[in-house]
């Protein structure tokens, strides 16, 4: 196999490699394209010097031919648009769109090799530990990964521009400054979009900019750090939050280096709170353990337990919710409710056509006296706003409606219960289906499924499942939100869009 045979290239570049122009250095689609087109043409990986319209890079094979790849790209251009479509492997694709983000300037060499080698070498495609394969692997990881540390090391400063000053009820400007390591910033546009759909803000990277009005993105040229807002008030808000969570007991140097590099922290307000803190650390936590514990603050007096004749008829359901909370309010049939500031029970609509059934309440539930309005309440809000669903047309609960705990320090830290108190608030629960008459039961955990199921359900093997209790009423099995909360920040986006999955069977009319 030899070079493209084309008498005007070999009469302008006698004995050089094929440049090939891409237009910037993430044009996925025109690397497809000159891919294709190479292929179909049988030109060899070494035969080929890769560049970018916006920063020319040599690849590896490359010798100097600084002067001749526009022109080169051009007498190709037909060729290249006109090339059959190579079938490949879908991870291989996958790979690309994620390597290519690299800044290493042989990715494009790397994936054209990889590329020629899958066509003409099939075994290939079985052999994860190829050299080739395992850069371009690692490339994607590293790219990944400061997609992730972009997400999470992103500060924003307000700005009253121009925008505000006309037309202060759209709020302030939000601008942020980073230095992502790869060329990742269109890639990760629409996740900022997503994420801060309600506020207009903009992100400067020395590459490129974003920015969001409130309905479209736009991107720019790159900015320097002197473009960046100076500290604002906000800033001094999340630094004394900062101070105040942080927990000196639960300090490893080594892992918060791992989990926030050095690298980032010059970008990083908190990041000047971090030595001080990290060196008061032992004696601070010297200080916690000799503390004597202190009890709860209970915003509600003691309770008094009501006389038999005022506790509900256990034949009798209860037929409204402000009685249900009078009583549960009052239940002493476990021990949980003793030392909880009140009983929780459900809300919503009744004859609402979906009910959520949770554990139990939690701390924010406990001191407001609702259910699900703490952090895992907010993560159930943005699914049910995703599914299209209004959080006021549905009837929310828990299976237990005290919140169970333990004292750590001035903490309240949340427990499971056990079978046999949430046995004690089943009759509970059952008065609120009663009254609701729900189409369908959504159990949210293993504690709430055998509730409502009357047996226990393995819930990772059963989630996104539909069942039928025994009086006909159908239960969705699923993870209870604070499950996704306790995952490691990396993994939390996938396990949120599986369990979106999961619920997504609450939409569908049959149900």
């Amino acid at each position: 196999m030899g070079v493209m045979n084309d008498p005007l290239t070999n009469d302008l570049f006698p004995q050089a490699l094929l440049p090939v122009t891409l237009q910037g250095p993430a044009d996925l689609e025109g690397f497809r394209r000159a891919a294709r087109a190479l292929l179909a043409q049988h030109m060899l990986p070494e035969q080929v010097s890769w560049h970018s319209s916006d920063a020319p890079v040599q690849d590896l094979f490359a010798s100097g031919i600084a002067g001749a790849v526009a022109a080169t790209t051009a007498i190709h251009k037909a060729a290249f648009n006109d090339a059959p479509p190579v079938s490949v492997p879908p991870e291989f694709v996958s790979l690309c769109e994620t390597a290519i983000l690299h800044s290493d300037p042989n990715r494009f060499g790397l994936l054209y090799r990889i590329l020629w080698r899958l066509v003409h070498e099939p075994g290939l495609r079985h052999d994860p530990l190829d050299a080739d394969r395992v850069k371009a692997q690692q490339m994607a990881q590293a790219v990944r990964r400061d997609m992730h540390k972009m997400k999470a090391f992103v500060r924003f400063r307000s700005v009253q521009d121009e925008t505000f000053r006309n037309h202060p009820e759209g709020g302030p400007l939000h601008v942020a400054w980073f230095e992502p390591e790869h060329h990742i910033v269109e890639a990760i546009a629409p996740f900022f979009a997503r994420r801060f759909t309600q506020m207009r803000w903009a992100v400067l990277t020395p590459e490129r900019s974003i920015q969001w009005d409130g309905a479209q993105l736009s991107f720019g040229p790159g900015a320097s750090k002197r473009d960046a807002p100076p500290p604002d008030a906000g800033e001094k808000l999340w630094l004394t939050y900062y101070e105040h969570i942080f927990n000196p007991a639960r300090l490893k140097m080594k892992m918060m280096q791992k989990e926030m590099p050095r690298k980032y922290w010059h970008n990083l307000p908190e990041a000047a709170l971090i030595t001080p803190l990290a060196a008061g650390a032992h004696a601070r936590s010297a200080r916690m353990v000799d503390e004597v514990a202190a009890g709860p603050k209970r915003r509600l007096p003691d309770i008094k337990v009501l006389p038999v004749t005022m506790a509900a008829d256990e034949d009798s359901p209860v037929r409204s919710l402000p009685a249900l909370r009078e009583l549960t309010n009052h239940c002493r049939e476990c021990t949980i409710g003793a030392c909880a500031t009140q009983a929780v029970c459900g809300e919503g609509p009744l004859q609402a056509r979906l009910m959520f059934v949770g554990e139990q309440p939690g701390d924010q539930e406990d001191l407001q006296g609702r259910p699900f309005v703490g952090p895992a309440g907010q993560l159930l809000d943005r699914a049910l706003d995703e599914l299209g669903i209004q959080r006021g047309q549905v009837f929310v609960s828990n299976a237990v409606k005290h919140f169970k705990y333990e004292l750590r320090g001035q903490r309240r830290i949340h427990k499971t219960p056990t079978q046999r108190e949430a046995a004690a608030c089943q009759h509970w629960l059952d008065d609120e289906i009663a009254m609701v008459q729900p189409g369908l039961l959504v159990a949210l955990g293993a504690t709430a499924a055998r509730s409502l199921l009357g047996r226990a359900v393995p819930v990772l093997a059963n989630r996104g499942q539909v069942f039928e209790r025994d009086d006909g009423r159908k239960v969705l099995v699923t993870l209870h939100p604070s499950a996704l909360l306790r995952l490691p920040a990396e993994e939390r986006e996938a396990a949120y869009a599986a369990w979106l999955a999961d619920l997504s069977v609450l939409t569908l009319a049959s149900v």
